[in-house]
């Protein structure tokens, strides 16, 4: 499959650590779009936890985000100061340039149901919302943002793809804890990167490299050198 640099299509999962990992999941995908913004990227919400951005080689750009992300911090909602640890799930897809796609019609199964609207008061009357099903790996995602179905099946083909792609990647890399088909449950230990908020400090395992200006980084979306370096 042949991939189009220019889009990125990010998926931010909560991992262990119960509402906290939810929170956490929500920051760094925000953060991911600060970066955007900060460097003139197009980017539109598919889902609320996903995002595609659109730019000169952004896919590069951002697709060693993938993996377990783990922070450690003391929750707003922690009355005793106690550091919590908990993780969020990045999975970054290119997009597949739509005439180079070969997917066997028969290998996927197409649903389609009624989204729900805000506060419940904007029910789609009809079934705009997708679940596509690719039968042979089980893997599963789902589009329900946008008000016409077709908008909905294409978001959910380009998902499907880019996940097909990276499951390739992992089984080309030797990788048997696969982050695309069955996500896993990002597990501590599984960490790529670790985020230690009390010292302010960012440490990429892969690369045994450590920054220490954590807040800009997360908070203003000052991700260049990290970028630089992976």
């Amino acid at each position: 499959m042949q991939i189009n640099p220019n889009v990125a299509i990010i998926e931010s999962l909560q991992g262990v650590g119960g509402d906290e990992s939810k929170i956490w999941a929500k920051e760094l995908l925000l953060s991911y779009v600060r970066f955007a913004e900060r460097k003139g990227f197009k980017f539109i919400y598919l889902d609320d936890t996903i995002i595609k951005i659109s730019g000169e080689n952004v896919y590069h750009l951002y697709k060693n985000e993938m993996g377990v992300h783990r922070v450690q911090r003391i929750p707003t909602t922690e009355r005793k100061g106690r550091i919590h640890t908990s993780t969020a799930v990045i999975v970054v897809l290119p997009q597949i340039i739509q005439s180079d796609m070969r997917i066997n019609p028969s290998d996927l199964d197409w649903q389609f149901y009624r989204a729900g609207g805000h506060g419940g008061q904007n029910v789609n009357k009809v079934s705009t919302a997708v679940r596509l099903t690719h039968v042979p790996t089980g893997i599963v995602v789902t589009a329900s943002r946008e008000r016409y179905q077709e908008a909905n099946r294409k978001i959910a083909l380009d998902l499907l793809t880019g996940k097909l792609y990276q499951l390739e990647e992992e089984k080309r890399k030797g990788i048997t804890n696969s982050l695309v088909k069955n996500i896993g449950t990002g597990e501590r230990s599984d960490k790529m990167r670790t985020y230690n908020f009390p010292q302010n400090r960012l440490t990429d395992h892969r690369f045994n490299k450590s920054y220490h200006n954590l807040e800009d980084i997360i908070d203003q979306g000052k991700w260049d050198k990290v970028f630089q370096n992976s």
